[in-house]
């Protein structure tokens, strides 16, 4: 089962490497508009700031964030690192880095105004801290267009999280602002629009801390306002202020969890609320979720793999690779076809006899008829008399003997060009 994840995220790096999705992977798609709380509950999970922050829309490309857990060393340390699939030989220790990274290959693509680009960017994170998941993150919901962001902004990023959300094997984390009306919300709403029996969406409710003095939001958790089969998991991020002064993950999480505790409210489900009862409710539902689907996928892969070897051996033998196997099995398979090639074509057992030089010039069909016709005398002759074929003969001997002179440099370069002939095939 924990094998599940890697193996998915292995295939979702090689179909995003082909630039192709062509199979339906199962992967959780995180929703939600502007200021929702979204980058604040991924950076929870990973209990790590990487991700860009700022005024407008910050996520302009799809991140597809592949968390890894990793065991830790034998003096109890373990290294947490993150890797991009644009930069595999890279390895990013400073998660500033990875900010700084993402930025700059959104900038690339998407360019350095507000629009957003369709293109992925894959990063993958190593920690000990973490549990293997997977999640995509798209730009936020907007509505009106800032700056030279284009005009139809809104419509294409609901186009976009629509392209994710649709695509049956997708889970919706829909991600709410607590302090918000729930009929408000954006992400819920785009879910509902594709799952409209809530069979896929889980709901997520940020900055409950937040909520106005004497409400809560103990009903919509526990599902009585909008039901989802899933569930709706309620999560506490850090502040502007905490965000600004450098407060430790390790903290918000505690301060999360107290506030859960303490809270008349929510106090009687608060094993069922705050970021790890998230990120370890969310590795359950992956897993569950890819074990659902992995005959289909396993039929899907196994069908395009037939159909891309049959188009591979459509186009003949491979050229030559860097492999060394691959190299020697197809030189000497070379080698042995120019060598029969050449012997058969020096015993005249060729199946390609070149007919483009063939001395006979000085000899018409018309010389051949008179010739045959005066050596039968006034006899008719059934078969054609040899002595035609030495009166035709002996004149062109002579005319062999200044050919003759360059006899060895003729074979020369006949030789050469039959090992042209068949090395070219």
């Amino acid at each position: 089962m924990n094998d599940l994840i890697p193996l998915v995220n292995k295939l979702q790096d090689v179909f995003n490497t082909i630039g192709s999705d062509t199979v339906d992977l199962p992967q959780i798609i995180v929703v939600g508009s502007q200021s929702s709380g979204k980058s604040s509950v991924l950076e929870n999970i990973v209990k790590r700031d990487f991700l860009p922050r700022g005024t407008g829309i910050v996520t302009r490309r799809p991140l597809v964030l592949q968390l890894v857990n990793t065991h830790e060393n034998e003096d109890g340390h373990a290294e947490e690192y993150g890797e991009f699939l644009h930069a595999p030989d890279q390895k990013f220790t400073d998660f500033d880095e990875i900010r700084k990274e993402i930025e700059a290959e959104t900038a690339r693509v998407a360019g350095q105004n507000k629009g957003i680009s369709r293109s992925p960017i894959n990063l993958k994170i190593f920690s000990p801290n973490v549990l293997n998941l997977t999640l995509v993150d798209l730009p936020g919901l907007t509505k009106i267009p800032v700056g030279d962001q284009p005009t139809d902004i809104e419509k294409q990023t609901r186009n976009l999280i629509l392209d994710y959300i649709t695509k049956p094997n997708s889970i919706v984390l829909a991600v709410s602002p607590a302090n918000v009306d729930l009929v408000n919300s954006e992400s819920l709403k785009l879910a509902k629009q594709v799952d409209f029996e809530g069979k896929r969406t889980i709901g997520v409710l940020t900055k409950l801390d937040l909520m106005d003095a004497g409400t809560n939001a103990l009903d919509i958790l526990t599902g009585r306002v909008f039901p989802l089969k899933l569930g709706f998991i309620g999560v506490v991020n850090r502040s502007q202020q905490d965000i600004v002064g450098n407060k430790p993950m390790s903290e918000a999480l505690k301060s999360e969890a107290d506030f859960f505790k303490n809270h008349t409210a929510y106090k009687s489900i608060a094993n069922r609320c705050g970021t790890p009862f998230l990120a370890k409710t969310l590795n359950n539902i992956l897993m569950n979720h890819i074990r659902e689907r992995l005959p289909d996928m396993k039929t899907r892969i196994n069908t395009l793999i037939g159909q891309t070897q049959q188009e591979l051996v459509s186009y003949g033998d491979p050229a030559l690779s860097g492999k060394g196997e691959h190299r020697g099995t197809l030189i000497l398979k070379l080698l042995t076809k120019f060598a029969n090639d050449f012997i058969s074509s020096i015993d005249g057992t060729s199946r390609e006899i070149s007919t483009k030089e063939f001395p006979c010039g000085n000899l018409s069909i018309q010389d051949i008829r008179i010739a045959i016709r005066n050596s039968t005398g006034p006899r008719p002759s059934l078969f054609v008399p040899e002595i035609a074929f030495d009166l035709l003969v002996k004149p062109q001997i002579q005319l062999l003997e200044p050919p003759s002179v360059r006899c060895v440099e003729l074979v020369y370069e006949e030789l050469m060009k039959i090992c042209n002939s068949c090395g070219g095939k």
